[in-house]
């Protein structure tokens, strides 16, 4: 049997086992936290996370995660004093270690320190904040943006502060978990549909969208799991059609799709301005940390004065915003960068293809998932593709579907040639080298 068609990549036998001992050691654990009525034992989504724990360690699994790189991860990296090829890093353009940037941040800091020390509300605010937003602004041709502290907050405030409980949130099946957290917090009716389906999410829309006040549709400009793009000028229209908002989360696609890495609506060779609501991240292509929005000044300067995770949240610190604009700046001086990160992407998606591995629907534009079926083989395929010097975390149920946990690899404009075709080999060797036989 092969390795997708058993339960966790675990034979029937070696299944039964496992859930003979989890149960045992959840039995104890009951009667722990009966013992102790004032621990955290009684929440469940921390008995199941102890479970997975167990699981792990019954199964000889080391945790990939959390892993100390011993200096800056881009294309190469250290981990345990050992030089690795790197395929987890969101470096895209290879702007983390620029000197351009790194000045930026020094000039930053040595005028207005570290902190921002206060909500920009207060008296947080800083030129270097209102520099990095207008030069948001206009890359999306916008009437204004917003910078946040925090990417995933940057969602969550914004879709919960926007949407309300008569309004209607329709997003696509594998949107980023910030978004579905921000529908929640607004308490909107929530419909995904079918994964880049744009007939799916017409048919969704078209059956939910009388009953609700406003409507608001939620793409992103480039998927983290699959590393795939969406019909952009399809869900413009399909937002005019039905009178709703048309957001994108371009957390993954600034800097990486588009000729010029413009993002989503180069590639689909629309005006930006046929999208609402801009949404992106400063931690991937911009070598920062934090989220930003853009669109019209209204719905800006009504942001600025009233959601939550802005006017309640210290500003960003000013090295942070100082550094993101020189990184903006440098993606539209030197566009051979985004054509290097696309062909280096490419070439890694078609050399797995070659070796016969799944890589879904990437578009090789920055991301290549390799879906390897089971949680357990994914998880024991990166611990040997690391013996091989080369770092790519799992993608774990259930964060995808059991059966499709893959690896995911974030290529940069800093690798090489010879990087990718000793990785692919890497793999090639460490995939062998956990048969779906062993997993039982």
């Amino acid at each position: 049997m092969s390795a997708r068609g058993q339960s966790f990549g675990l034979s029937a036998t070696a299944k039964l086992a496992l859930v003979q001992r989890l149960a045992r050691r959840r039995d104890g654990q009951d009667a722990q936290s009966a013992a102790d009525p004032r621990g955290f034992g009684s929440i469940q989504g921390l008995k199941d996370w102890g479970l997975v724990r167990d699981a792990m360690d019954a199964l000889s699994i080391e945790s990939p995660f959390f892993r100390t790189h011993q200096g800056r991860a881009g294309a190469h990296t250290q981990i345990g004093n050992r030089d690795l090829i790197n395929f987890g890093s969101y470096d895209y353009l290879g702007l983390n270690g620029d000197p351009r940037l790194h000045q930026a941040a020094m000039q930053a800091m040595a005028r207005y320190g570290i902190s921002a020390s206060a909500s920009r509300l207060v008296s947080g605010e800083r030129p270097v904040h209102g520099e990095l937003e207008a030069k948001l602004a206009a890359h999306y041709g916008a009437g204004a943006a917003l910078a946040f502290v925090s990417g995933h907050a940057t969602n969550v405030t914004l879709i919960g502060h926007l949407m309300t409980p008569r309004d209607l949130i329709l997003h696509d099946a594998a949107i980023h978990n910030s978004c579905v957290e921000g529908a929640r917090l607004s308490g909107a009716r929530r419909v995904p549909f079918a994964h880049n389906d744009l007939a799916s999410a017409e048919r969704e829309l078209r059956a939910n969208r009388r009953g609700a006040q406003r409507a608001l549709i939620l793409v992103e400009g480039h998927y983290s799991m699959d590393g795939d793009v969406p019909d952009l000028a399809g869900f413009a229209r399909l937002a005019r059609q039905y009178d709703a908002w048309l957001m994108v989360d371009e957390a993954h696609a600034l800097g990486v799709v588009g000729e010029a890495g413009k993002g989503a609506f180069e590639a689909a060779g629309i005006a930006p301005g046929e999208v609402d609501i801009w949404m992106g991240t400063l931690s991937k292509t911009l070598c920062g940390c934090g989220g930003y929005i853009a669109a019209r000044a209204e719905l800006v300067d009504w942001l600025r004065h009233t959601a939550p995770g802005f006017v309640y949240s210290v500003g960003m610190p000013p090295p942070i915003a100082a550094s993101a604009a020189a990184a903006l700046d440098i993606l539209h001086a030197e566009p051979w960068r985004v054509a290097k990160l696309q062909a280096n992407a490419r070439l890694f998606r078609d050399l797995c293809r070659a070796r016969g591995f799944d890589t879904g629907p990437s578009a090789g534009l920055g991301i290549v998932p390799v879906v390897l079926g089971s949680s357990v083989r994914a998880t024991r395929v990166s611990a040997a593709l690391l013996e091989r010097g080369v770092n790519a975390l799992p993608i774990l149920f259930p964060a995808v579907p059991e059966g499709a946990a893959r690896l995911r690899f974030f290529l940069s404009a800093e690798h090489e040639e010879a990087d990718l075709r000793t990785a692919v080999a890497a793999l090639a060797e460490a995939a062998d080298s956990v048969a779906p036989a062993e997993l039982g």
